[in-house]
């Protein structure tokens, strides 16, 4: 009676989720019925159109499920579901952080797909959705960050796109201080997400692993961050917090820099490239000025990005693993993928599609993305498992104090170490 119990409370609540009540019947007497958790059901939302059109191929029923646009909140919903081994959702698009996470609950996707199915997939992204040789996820689209910049203001004022951040620290100083004595007292140099959160985990991997300093935790889980590059990196941030980037950084995500670029008032902005077709929108104030190019790397590093992306995965309680394996295979194929990116813009995982002629001319900035998603660097999720939260969680919190004047970087990199060494007896 209570597993009954229980397993109503989970449908009352896919219930309250699915999308307009429809399912998509069709006719076929041995067809089963599986239900796949999208993205929240809006314009973005490519899942349901892709799922409609596997459903009516195959012959196959399935429910599609509206899942909340919060990160935090989709993970919790599949949390519960997953804790509870209900097996009312199938088929879950999972964060690029989350395989480690939920890889107990999920199946391995190699024993339904064939043996070539990773072929042609960034291997950085296969590699991230591999947990104990399993394959516990398939790439669907992919981001990685990038260096926005105004080319008529490095134009005017005689610059080159910088190459380190040592250049963008001294181009921004110098564009910011001109553009302020030409009136535009709200203009500042470098806008970049710094609020106490995941996102500025990426910020701050990206300038560690640029500088030389590791990855926090290497891929046999080793913690690396106590280092000297590491801690110079964290110094050079915090030197841009009232200088050429707003104090108000301190809270910034991804769209309050966007806003503050796109309204005319920064050089430079950190952000992911779902930013270029809007900075190019006939309501933003730089169409037409925009550049995009690879992030700055420190005096001795090479230029990386921060991963990001979603994944396709099966729930290991599914009822009917090999049907849901086979949707994740049919969505993640090239053809979907293409079509993914010219209809949403979304960023493919599969490496020839990047000199597709027709996903370009969607969108030409797709192929200078390129490069920046093959030198990717993950977020160290699946070598730490379920403990990967906590320990982004402490990462950003020290990088945070760093960026407030409440640590040096050296101290901060050190309290990390401890704390993190502490976490990995768990892994």
């Amino acid at each position: 009676m209570i597993l009954d119990n229980a397993k109503q409370q989970h449908r009352a609540l896919i219930g309250s989720l699915i999308l307009g009540g429809s399912a998509l019947a069709t006719q076929n007497a041995m067809a089963a019925e599986i239900t796949i958790a999208c993205g929240p059901g809006d314009a973005a939302d490519y899942c349901p159109v892709l799922v409609e059109r596997w459903a009516e191929e195959t012959g196959h029923e399935v429910d599609i499920v509206s899942t909340p646009n919060d990160a935090t909140e989709k993970l919790s919903l599949y949390q519960q579901l997953l804790g509870s081994q209900s097996s009312d959702v199938d088929v879950i698009m999972i964060d690029i952080v989350w395989p480690g996470l939920l890889a107990n609950h999920l199946v391995d996707l190699s024993a339904y797909l064939p043996e070539d199915a990773t072929e042609g997939f960034f291997p950085t992204l296969v590699d991230n959705n591999t947990v104990d040789g399993k394959l516990v996820a398939m790439p669907w689209f992919t981001d990685a960050g990038l260096l926005y910049y105004r080319r008529d203001l490095l134009e005017k004022y005689g610059h080159e796109v910088p190459e380190t951040w040592q250049e963008l620290t001294e181009t921004a100083r110098e564009v910011q201080a001109a553009e302020r004595a030409a009136g535009n007292d709200d203009f500042w140099g470098f806008s970049f997400q710094g609020r106490a959160y995941e996102g500025l985990t990426t910020n701050a991997l990206e300038w560690v692993a640029s500088h030389g300093g590791g990855t926090i935790v290497d891929d046999e889980g080793n913690v690396t961050i106590n280092n000297e590059r590491a801690a110079a990196a964290l110094d050079l941030a915090a030197s841009w917090i009232d200088d050429i980037s707003p104090e108000g950084t301190l809270n910034h995500t991804e769209e309050e820099t966007r806003g503050i670029f796109q309204s005319g008032n920064a050089l430079f902005l950190r952000n992911w490239p779902y930013v270029w077709a809007l900075a190019n929108g006939e309501d933003s104030e730089v169409a037409g000025k925009v550049g995009m190019a690879p992030l700055p790397h420190g005096p001795k590093g090479d230029s990386v990005a921060t991963l990001g992306g979603w994944n396709w995965a099966v729930s290991r309680y599914s009822e009917h693993p090999e049907i849901a394996a086979d949707l994740v295979a049919y969505l993640t194929a090239p053809e979907q993928q293409k079509a993914h990116a010219i209809e949403v813009g979304m960023n493919p995982t599969i490496e020839a599609l990047y000199e597709d002629e027709e996903v370009l001319a969607s969108n030409p900035s797709m192929g200078e993305l390129y490069e920046t998603l093959t030198n990717g660097v993950p977020r160290p999720a699946t070598v730490t498992g379920s403990d990967y939260p906590r320990v982004s969680n402490a990462f950003f919190n020290r990088v945070h104090s760093v960026l407030s004047g409440d640590l040096d970087g050296a101290s901060a990199v050190q309290q990390l170490q401890g704390e993190l060494r502490r976490l990995s007896r768990r892994w």
